[in-house]
């Protein structure tokens, strides 16, 4: 089975592709003087030279370091360093194997590089094919907080293949399992949870795809988060991003959007925005998931509440992204003891 998404930016449109090989990339990278294939350790042993054997003309394998130490400006220069050491120019082609950080690192990389040169993303975990690879957001990582430095840089495809999550680390599988609970309470997608914890085939590629055109639809009708509706693709992610800065990323981006989904829906409820149904409903779907419903123990709201309030969407009020009667929308300043109160509801303490 193979599925394609089309995500519709009119002249910057591209592709998503779900399917079971590779064969789907020879087309979209020919006629490419030179490509630089950019992953880590661990996505290029698992599938780097599967890429390798579907890719049409000259090639190199770029490595970084894996996980969200990597994700930084440093990383950056050295690939663009070797990038010109290697002779890739501005007509030439990034393709970025690897998950998130990968993606993330690479997609900014490419956006910068000679002021921009086409890249091409092959998510190799869950949460990659779900959601960082779609929708062009690039960038890194600083100490005061994650993904602060970034460009939007849309990539000319997504090739997804669900055959590799086969041999992902239990964690890292869970870690997409985030996402998909974020797209569930979002847009009601139900699927069989079981089926998806245990990796069915059928199944794990339908969700996939489903995931996949919710994002799609999201930015196409807000490329640049300029209107605002693009801005529900970070529900339960401003708390998720503190927790992994507070955590020095020991809390993996997938558990902390699971408790940030809580934490958004404690807060809608105290904010009377939604019913307690609706609280439970949230708490639910992460539980049946196996995500964890409560932040690291010693955690405090006098940690968390800065760093809330640099996330990106923020004009410098503290913002969120709530469910209400309107559906899933941005909340400026919300009463600052419904914010501690939902906080106490994950475990913060005050």
């Amino acid at each position: 089975m193979s599925a394609v998404v089309r995500v519709e930016l009119g002249p910057r449109s591209y592709d998503v592709v779900v399917a079971r090989d590779y064969d789907a990339i020879h087309a979209a990278v020919s006629g490419r003087r030179r490509i630089a294939l950019v992953s880590d350790a661990d996505a290029d042993h698992a599938c780097g030279a599967l890429v390798r054997n579907a890719l049409a003309g000259e090639h190199e394998t770029f490595l970084m370091g894996s996980g969200e130490g990597a994700k930084t400006i440093a990383t950056v220069e050295d690939l663009c360093r070797r990038f010109a050491q290697w002779g890739l120019l501005r007509g030439d082609l990034v393709v970025a194997v690897g998950g998130g950080v990968v993606g993330d690192t690479a997609g900014f990389t490419a956006a910068t590089y000679y002021r921009g040169v086409d890249v091409v993303h092959v998510p190799t975990t869950l949460l990659a094919m779900v959601d960082s690879a779609i929708g062009g957001k690039t960038g890194v990582n600083l100490p005061e907080g994650k993904n602060l430095v970034g460009a939007f840089h849309q990539p000319r495809g997504v090739y997804a293949n669900p055959a590799v999550l086969a041999s992902l680390p239990p964690r890292e599988y869970q870690c997409g399992l985030g996402e998909i609970a974020k797209y569930a309470l979002m847009d009601d997608l139900s699927f069989d949870v079981d089926a998806v914890r245990r990796r069915e085939p059928a199944v794990l590629d339908s969700v996939i795809a489903a995931c996949a055109a919710i994002k799609a639809r999201y930015v196409a009708a807000d490329e640049f988060e300029q209107t605002g509706a693009r801005a529900a693709l970070n529900y339960g992610h401003t708390l998720a991003h503190a927790l992994e800065t507070a955590t020095d990323h020991s809390m993996l981006h997938g558990e902390a959007v699971a408790v940030g989904l809580v934490f958004a829906a404690n807060l809608a409820g105290a904010l009377e925005r939604i019913e307690p149904a609706q609280v439970a409903r949230h708490e639910e779907v992460v539980g049946e998931l196996g995500l964890p419903l409560t932040a690291p123990s010693g955690l405090r709201a006098d940690d968390l509440v800065p760093l809330m309030s640099r996330d990106k969407k923020s004009g410098g009020a503290l913002t969120f992204v709530l469910a209400g009667p309107s559906g899933i929308e941005r909340v400026d300043d919300p009463d600052p003891a419904a914010v501690h109160k939902a906080l106490a509801s994950v475990g913060v303490e005050a």
